[in-house]
C-alpha cells in the first residue's frame, strides 16, 4: 500500500518537526508538484482521444483499467524499495527517467496499431509512475514538518500543472495526436533528472525487518470495524467508478460532440478545482462533514447527466459537467481525507489514507474504465453511426452509481460521530 513511502524516521522526524519552513524548501517542492501534474495531465487526459483518432478505441477501457491496476499493486514493487534501502528523491528520479524511456516507445507502437504491445507499455509504465504520485506527498510531508498547514497551498501547484498541461497540449494541437506521449516524455526525463536535486530524504525504515504483513497494511484492517469508515470507503469506492468512466471517456466523448481543443476545455475542470477549494470551509461549516461530502458524491451524478443532455445538440452543457470538476473532487477526496485523518488513531494515519487511494485510483477507478469500456465495446463501438447519442448507456452507469451511494450514505453514516476520534480498541 502506499504507506510504504510515507513514514518517518525518528532521526529525521525531530529535525524537521522543529526546524522552519525555509521558502527555498516550498519553492523546491512546489517545482516537484509543478512538474509532476504537467507530466500526468499532458497525456492521461486525452489518452482515450489518442487512442480513438489513431483506430484503437477498443482498448481505451482496457488502457485505463490497467492504470488502475498499476495503482493497487505497483507500491508493493517501489513502496518497500524507498522505505528501506533509497531515499525517497532518488527512487523518484528513477521512476521517472524509466518512464520517459517508456514513453518514447508509444508513438510508433499507437501509429502502427499494436494494441498488445501499446497496453503493456503503458501498464509498465503506471507501475513506474503510480507509486511516484505518494512519493512525492511522502517527500512534501517530511521537509514541511510542523508547516504541514502548508500542504494545500503546496498542492495547488498539483492543480496548476494539470491546468498548465491541458492548455499546453490543447495550444499545440496535440489534444489526439501521439505528439502527448513525446511530450510527456520530455517532461519526465526533466522530472527524473530534478528530483535527484531535491531535499535528502533517507529511508524512513532502513534496516527494518522485511514483514508481508506491514507492506498491505494487516494492522489496518481494524479501522473497518468502525461503522463510519467502512462505509466512506465502500462509498469512495462507488464514487470512483464515476472518476474512472471520466477518465476513460470524457475526451473522446468531447470530440465527438465536434469540441476541437479537447484538453483546453479538460483544463477547465481543473482550474475549477482552486475556487471550489476556497469554498471548503464555508461549505463544511454550513452544511457538517456528512452533508458535504454527500454534495461532492452526489455532483458526479449530475455531472453524467450534463453529458448525457449534450448529446442532443448541446455541446455547452458537456463544457459545464467537466467544470464541475473542482465540487467534484474537492468535496469528495478533499474531505474525505480530512475525516480519515480526524478519525484514524495516530499510529494508523497514513494506512487509513492509503486505503482511500487503494478505493479511489485502484478498485473504483479500475471497475469504472472496465464496466464503460465493456458497453464501449458493444454499444458505440458497434454503432459509430449513431453519434453522441450513442454514449448515454455509458452515463447510466455513474448516474446510477451515484444514486446508490447517496442512498448508502445517507442511510448508514453516522454524522454525531464524524468527528470523534477513534482509540485502536474502540473499533472491535
Amino acid at each position: 500500500m502506499l504507506h510504504a513511502t510515507s513514514g518517518t524516521s525518528s532521526s529525521d522526524s525531530s529535525y524537521h518537526e522543529h526546524a522552519p519552513l525555509a521558502k527555498v524548501t516550498f519553492l523546491r517542492l512546489s517545482v516537484m508538484m509543478l512538474l509532476q501534474f504537467i507530466l500526468f495531465g499532458s497525456w492521461f487526459a486525452t489518452l482515450g482521444l489518442v487512442l480513438a483518432t489513431y483506430k484503437l478505441p477498443g482498448i481505451i477501457g482496457a488502457a485505463y483499467t490497467l492504470s488502475a491496476i498499476a495503482a493497487i499493486v505497483s507500491p508493493v514493487f517501489l513502496g518497500a524499495i524507498g522505505d528501506r534501502y533509497l531515499a525517497s528523491q532518488k527512487v523518484l528520479g528513477l521512476a521517472h527517467l524509466v518512464g520517459a524511456a517508456l514513453m518514447l516507445t508509444l508513438p510508433s507502437l499507437v501509429k502502427a496499431g499494436d494494441a498488445n504491445m501499446t497496453l503493456v507499455v503503458i501498464f509498465v509504465y503506471m507501475m513506474c509512475f503510480q507509486p511516484t504520485l505518494g512519493l512525492s506527498n511522502s517527500i512534501a510531508f517530511r521537509h514541511l514538518g510542523k508547516s504541514d498547514k502548508a500542504f494545500p497551498f503546496l498542492r495547488v501547484f498539483a492543480t496548476v500543472g494539470w491546468v498548465i498541461a491541458g492548455l499546453t497540449v490543447g495550444a499545440m494541437g496535440l489534444s489526439a495526436s501521439t505528439g502527448v506521449f513525446t511530450f510527456a516524455a520530455v517532461v519526465s526525463l526533466l522530472l527524473g533528472l530534478y528530483s535527484f536535486t531535491l531535499p535528502a530524504t533517507p529511508p524512513c525504515a532502513k534496516g527494518a525487518k522485511f514483514s508481508m504483513g506491514d507492506l498491505i497494511g494487516a494492522k489496518s484492517f481494524v479501522l473497518f470495524k468502525d461503522r463510519n469508515f467502512a462505509v466512506l470507503i465502500l462509498c469512495a469506492f462507488l464514487t470512483s467508478i464515476s472518476l474512472g468512466v471520466y477518465n476513460t471517456f470524457a475526451s473522446p466523448y468531447l470530440g465527438v460532440l465536434g469540441i476541437s481543443n479537447v484538453a483546453g476545455v479538460l483544463a477547465i475542470g481543473q482550474a475549477s478545482e482552486v475556487l471550489f477549494i476556497i469554498s471548503v470551509p464555508f461549505v463544511l461549516h454550513k452544511l457538517g462533514l456528512k452533508w458535504a461530502l454527500l454534495l461532492g458524491m452526489g455532483m458526479w451524478g449530475v455531472r453524467f447527466v450534463l453529458f448525457a443532455m449534450a448529446a442532443d445538440g448541446h455541446p455547452s452543457l458537456a463544457v459545464i459537467g467537466v467544470a464541475l470538476h473542482g465540487i467534484c473532487n474537492d468535496f469528495f477526496l478533499i474531505l474525505a481525507a480530512m475525516f480519515i485523518d480526524a478519525v484514524a488513531p495516530p499510529e494508523l494515519k497514513v494506512q487509513a489514507q492509503s486505503w482511500l487511494i487503494i478505493a479511489i485510483s485502484g478498485f473504483g477507478s479500475a471497475a469504472g474504465s472496465f464496466i464503460s469500456g465493456t458497453i464501449f465495446g458493444a454499444t458505440v463501438a458497434q454503432h459509430p453511426e449513431a453519434g453522441a447519442a450513442a454514449w448515454n448507456y455509458i452515463w447510466l452507469v455513474p448516474i446510477v452509481s451515484a444514486v446508490i451511494t447517496a442512498v448508502i450514505w445517507i442511510a448508514f453514516f453516522r454524522s454525531r460521530t464524524a468527528d470523534k476520534p477513534l482509540e485502536p480498541g474502540s473499533v472491535a
